[in-house]
């Protein structure tokens, strides 16, 4: 019987090989695995020491989502951390030999309740990541990426973006200026059940806070099983343009704190994670409920390799003094990863940090889908991303300033990357 079961599996897979595929036809699969560690380990909002865990809201989760179209096959992945940086990602794609290592985008939702995936140095000679967690992480990981892949099956799709209703986001610096539009993207089998709905939308998801104690995926929790317990399908978050400080609107706003500075006390509850999270997933599905279905979409994903000075000493201990062995070039440069992927009438194009609404409004503007897309904190998430025209100009740009590579990381990531749509094949357009 082993015998049979396993000749079986070795069938079902070559069916839906590359070389294999049927021409024409979208094949997807979706999977999930849990990332909370047992037992919990400190949370991690950023540079410095994580704070102790006194307990656990929802899980901390991978969620993969694998496409193929002919011989093209590529898998989004999101995890639930601050950060995933690019040293860690190449572990996970080293275990996926069914995918080109290219083509595995891996983000993260930025929640700031989940353990550091940095391994920051403490100054002292230690850090402050726990490595044998993150060897799991990895690994499961890539056993969501595996399911994915054994779940493949003929898809179509439906995709859509609209301004999402409801007091979700705001911009901590400046409350007006962010992007308001959710793009969403939901693969349905041949019988219309969903196999998987994709949220694309900029926020920082830190309802909770640091302080908290919290183990948690924050509001994208709550989005993830409202969505699913709606669908019947997994849900999938991969944040965007949200530097600077596109944040939870959980504000109290009748209780200004009378200080001149236009801030407001905070509620900084489950309550409000699931009040957000859920307001969340009813617009994702509001805005793709209507969304026409692309029978025969098709597939394209490329990347390039981009240099970025890294002029922070900040950044510089960090790359240095992390065990993870982050690499780092003669000329005291990172080499970042930018995919860019079609998928039927939409252009993704991924960002390896925390992109000020500004270029995430610009870059949009300059793609050539019919709907754009930017996946930000995927393939590295190594701080801010700001113009040379922004970059130390206010003090309350101070602490992005600290936390960027430097002054030109903005326009490097703004001109590669448009050079590259440019030079791509264009998306789709629906008849």
């Amino acid at each position: 019987m082993k015998i049979l079961f396993l000749m079986a599996t070795f069938a079902a897979s070559m069916l839906l090989s590359p070389a294999t595929a049927a021409e024409g036809v979208l094949y997807v699969g979706a999977a999930m695995r849990i990332l909370t560690p047992d037992p919990l380990l400190p949370i991690s909002g950023g540079v410095g020491t994580p704070a102790p865990a006194k307990g656990k809201r929802g899980e901390l989760t991978a969620r993969a989502l694998v496409l193929q179209h002919g011989e093209t096959r590529v898998a989004i992945v999101g995890l639930d951390f601050l950060g995933f940086p690019r040293v860690l990602g190449d572990r996970v794609r080293k275990k996926i030999p069914q995918i080109p290592a290219r083509n595995i985008l891996i983000g993260a939702t930025h929640t700031h309740s989940a353990p550091d995936c940095y391994a920051f140095p403490d100054g002292k000679g230690g850090h402050s990541g726990d490595l044998k967690y993150l060897d799991f992480v990895c690994q499961q990981a890539a056993e969501a990426i595996k399911e994915a892949i054994d779940h493949l099956q003929p898809a179509v799709i439906k995709i859509a973006t609209d301004e999402a209703n409801g007091k979700i986001a705001y911009n901590y610096y400046a409350p007006e200026l962010y992007d308001r539009r959710m793009s969403v993207i939901q693969a349905l089998d041949r019988g219309g059940k969903t196999i998987v709905t994709l949220v694309n939308y900029a926020t920082h998801p830190e309802v909770l806070g640091t302080d908290a104690g919290l183990v948690s995926p924050d509001a994208i929790g709550p989005m993830y099983d409202r969505i699913e317990s709606k669908t019947g399908g997994l849900a999938l978050f991969m944040n965007s343009a949200q530097g600077g400080m596109v944040t939870a609107d959980n504000r109290n706003l009748d209780q200004p704190k009378g200080d001149g500075s236009a801030r407001w006390s905070d509620s900084c509850t489950w309550e409000e994670c699931l009040r957000i999270g859920g307001t969340m997933a009813d617009e994702a599905l509001r805005i793709v409920a209507q969304a026409p279905v692309q029978k025969t979409p098709t597939l394209f994903c490329d990347a390039i390799d981009v240099r970025i000075p890294v002029e922070s000493e900040l950044m510089r201990q960090i790359i240095q003094g992390s065990p993870l062995g982050y690499p780092i070039n003669d000329d005291q440069s990172i080499t970042a990863k930018i995919n860019l992927v079609n998928l039927g009438n939409a252009q993704i194009l991924t960002i390896p940090g925390e992109a000020m609404p500004n270029i995430g409004f610009y870059l949009k503007r300059k793609m050539r889908g019919e709907h754009n897309l930017l996946f930000g904190l995927t393939n590295d998430a190594f701080g801010y991303i700001l113009t040379k025209v922004d970059f130390n100009s206010f003090p309350r740009y101070d602490y992005v300033s600290r936390t960027s590579l430097g002054e030109m990381t903005g326009e490097i990531l703004i001109e590669k990357s448009l050079k590259f749509v440019e030079k791509s094949p264009a998306p789709q357009k629906l008849q």
